[in-house]
């Protein structure tokens, strides 16, 4: 009983732990949902093409270049929609047969999918596909409204993977191609490449790599104006199969390497190889997790010279099963710090079949093994990696695993998600009214939406979740342009303003919103932009805190009256701007609490059994960081019998004087038959008939004026206050006109038209 006890208390610790401190707070709730049909952004979708995943941003054409299956494309950057250029780039019969005859799927596998694209330093871009298995490479060119490929067929190994399906990465420095990605047709040997003259690759050793999945590369100018001499760095993330961990089952971990740009290999020892590779483990730690989370996508933003970068990383879980995802930052001096001065691992072999990895306590050769040539290794005479001795190189190549991982900024993830894995990521820089900057992260998930999201001194709010594609679709892709994002996937391309003020619709919204590109400008009376022409007097924005203690006050004085019928169900709609805020239903200004009489739900108000009770001024108010917002208001009246007996009264009036009416015009038409037959202009008999037909239409028209039976009408009011689109003072005319069957007076008093057991407000 005991053990079971501190196991209960242990759990729910933990539980409390991860809900309470990473998953539950209000800043992982999206503030705002935006739904697929309301993202107000610009599509892009050939009919027949698929894989719209590679993308090429060309500012000085102002173009998107996009890669897709078998096609290529120039958009306008400005509105993708306008399509520029396009060209197509299939595979022959031949190779589709040929790759079919191997056992991969013709109708999928067996086409040509861009997987390259990248800016040459001529102007023209370097392409490469995957060719049914064959990777090729070509060059292509825009020119007079056309893009072009030149037929210079390169072959592609190495450079692109053979396998549409699987990761890859690549980045284009000074002309010269760095990439990541599988050797062979089966993808049994990963490796890093650097293509040019001076051809360069990693070892073919599950000590290096060991079944890689590539995910990201960085240059990053280490060597200018370093007072150590040092060179330049290519990064490479990815996640592995880890070699260091005792384990009955393979267990993958997040990774980070790093080659210099100056590298040539070495003399003997690691001829063609890097001398400079080094690898680490990257920490993302979320409690509670049994296998650490892997790495998906990475981002890096310098603010200023390569000391400032920043590399932001998502992860998502190994299983299904685990439903957190997580953002993590790592700063690049604390990268630096541990190849430059960590220990290394070493493989030890146990029981003369096991090897066990651990920390190497021994001698570490000089020149540092890994280290790129610098003042120090000059110093002792080495000025290039081939003349290094075979000592240091040796070493490299048997133990390229550091000891030490790399640690996320602050010791802790930016962000934990429960819910839809996250799949990419983009930051951008905003500029607030104050001058702060503050990094904005936009991060894909694997349910087709967009999350976008700032972390404010430790404290992560995420503004919105935008849905771009259907729920079963993944954002594959992230790309930024100046205040454009390009978000990517399988089925077409979107894209967005990363500013999207127009969604704040008051001064409480805009500003507790807490979005650095926005702020509410008290001379338009909307939520504007942040621009250089605003200053803190005309403009209310509070990013640290969400004071909205400015804003000025709003009239909620303004009602609908509503009338129903004795035992209807009524129901009031309400949905305030913010998923954050608490909605508070008052009657008479009296908290209204759940019973078998009211329901309060997320967008409305039941009311069941609706009696004279029931009758009095409903208010909708939303709370959100202490500030209250009055949505909606509503004057409720029960339809009562005095009030029916009036409006008969008043209708059996109407209908005397009607009756009265026919009478006399009766009496007129009689005499004038009396007068005709005295004068003898028709005979009787026929007269007769004429009057009894006079009287027969007066009847007629009598009963056809009768008002019908009056009756209470089954009226739906609805004020849904949409978070994105509709303001809490107003609402549709014409939409609530086909949804409410009444007349509204000048008043605001709704005259009921008939009636229904149930009246749905």
């Amino acid at each position: 009983m005991f053990l079971l006890a501190v196991l209960c208390v242990f759990c729910i610790w933990s539980s409390a732990t991860l809900t309470g401190g990473l998953g539950s707070t209000p800043s992982t709730i999206p503030r705002k949902t935006v739904p697929i049909s309301s993202y107000g952004g610009r599509l892009f979708h050939e009919e027949g093409v698929l894989n719209y995943t590679t993308m090429l941003v060309r500012e000085d054409l102002n173009m998107l270049i996009l890669g897709a299956r078998e096609a290529i494309f120039a958009l306008d950057l400005d509105d993708i929609a306008v399509k520029k250029a396009m060209v197509n780039w299939p595979v022959t019969n031949k190779e589709q047969i040929d790759c079919s005859n191997k056992g991969k799927d013709a109708t999928n596998d067996c086409k040509n999918y861009i997987r390259i694209l990248h800016k040459r330093n001529d102007d023209r871009m370097y392409v490469c596909g995957t060719k049914a298995f064959i990777p090729t490479c070509d060059y292509m060119s825009y020119a007079d409204g056309s893009l072009t490929l030149e037929g210079k067929q390169e072959d592609g190994k190495g450079k692109c993977p053979f396998d549409p399906s699987q990761r890859y990465t690549s980045e284009m420095v000074d002309g010269v191609l760095y990439s990541a990605t599988s050797m062979n047709f089966r993808g049994s040997e990963p490796v890093m490449i650097r293509s040019s003259e001076e051809y360069i690759r990693t070892e073919f050793s599950s000590t290096w790599l060991n079944e890689p999945n590539f995910v990201h590369m960085a240059h990053i100018r280490e060597g200018e104006l370093n007072p150590e001499g040092d060179d330049d760095k290519i990064y490479l993330f990815f996640s592995e199969t880890a070699v260091e961990y005792d384990s009955y089952t393979k267990m993958d971990v997040s990774r980070v390497a790093r080659v210099c740009k100056g590298d040539l290999g070495g003399q003997r020892t690691l001829q063609r190889k890097w001398t400079s590779f080094l690898k680490a483990r990257l920490d993302c730690p979320v409690p509670n997790n049994n296998l650490p989370l892997l790495v998906q996508d990475v981002f890096h933003l310098c603010p200023g010279d390569w000391t400032t970068c920043v590399f932001y990383a998502v992860f998502s879980p190994q299983l299904d099963s685990t439903q957190y995802s997580a953002v993590c930052a790592y700063k690049i001096e604390d990268v630096k710090a541990v190849f430059s001065k960590g220990k290394f691992k070493a493989p030890v072999t146990v029981e003369t079949s096991f090897v066990k990895w651990v920390m190497y306590s021994g001698d570490v050769p000089d020149p540092r093994p890994g280290a790129c040539i610098d003042n120090h290794a000059r110093e002792m005479g080495f000025t290039k990696s081939l003349e290094l001795p075979d000592k240091t190189l040796q070493f490299i190549k048997d133990k390229p695993l550091m000891d030490q991982a790399v640690k996320t900024s602050g010791e802790k993830p930016l962000l934990v998600k429960r819910g839809a894995a996250f799949t990419r990521i983009v930051v951008a820089t905003a500029t607030a009214v104050d001058g702060t900057t503050h990094q904005v992260m936009f991060i894909g998930t694997k349910s087709g939406s967009v999350l976008k999201s700032v972390n404010y001194d430790g404290e992560m709010v995420i503004m919105e979740e935008i849905q771009l594609f259907g729920p079963s679709e993944p954002v594959k892709i992230l790309r930024l342009s100046n205040t454009k994002l390009y978000v990517g996937s399988d089925v077409g391309v979107v894209q967005l303003s990363i500013n999207e003020c127009g969604r704040y619709h008051t001064c409480l919204d805009c500003v507790l919103a807490r979005d650095p590109y926005c702020g509410w400008d008290l001379n338009a009376d909307q939520c504007s932009t942040i621009n250089s022409t605003h200053r803190n007097s005309t403009v209310i924005q509070s990013l640290s805190y969400g004071d909205a203690s400015q804003c000025p006050q709003i009239d909620d004085s303004k009602s609908v009256s509503i009338s129903f019928s004795h035992g209807n169900t009524v129901k009031l709609w309400c949905q305030p701007y913010s998923n954050l805020a608490q909605v508070q239903w008052q009657l008479n200004r009296q908290p209204i609490k759940a019973s078998n009489t009211f329901q309060v739900l997320s967008d409305s108000l039941m009311i069941f059994n609706a009696s004279a009770d029931t009758s009095g001024r409903y208010t909708c108010s939303s709370v959100e960081r202490n500030y209250k917002t009055q949505h909606v208001a509503y004057d409720l009246k029960m339809w009562s019998a005095s009030g029916t007996t009036a409006l008969l009264h008043d209708v059996k009036e109407k209908e005397n004087t009607l009756v009265a009416m026919v009478v006399l015009l009766s009496l007129i038409l009689s005499m004038l038959a009396i007068w005709n037959l005295y004068k003898g202009h028709f005979p009787l008999p026929f007269c007769h008939r004429r009057v009894k037909d006079t009287e027969n239409r007066g009847e007629q028209s009598l009963y056809e004026n009768q008002p019908p039976e009056h009756k209470i009408a089954s009226s739906t009011v609805n004020l849904n206050s949409n978070n994105n689109h509709v303001n809490n003072q107003r609402y549709s005319s014409s939409r609530e006109t086909d949804r409410l069957s009444t007349t509204v007076g000048s008043s605001g008093q709704i005259t009921l038209k008939y009636i229904d057991d149930e009246s749905e407000i």
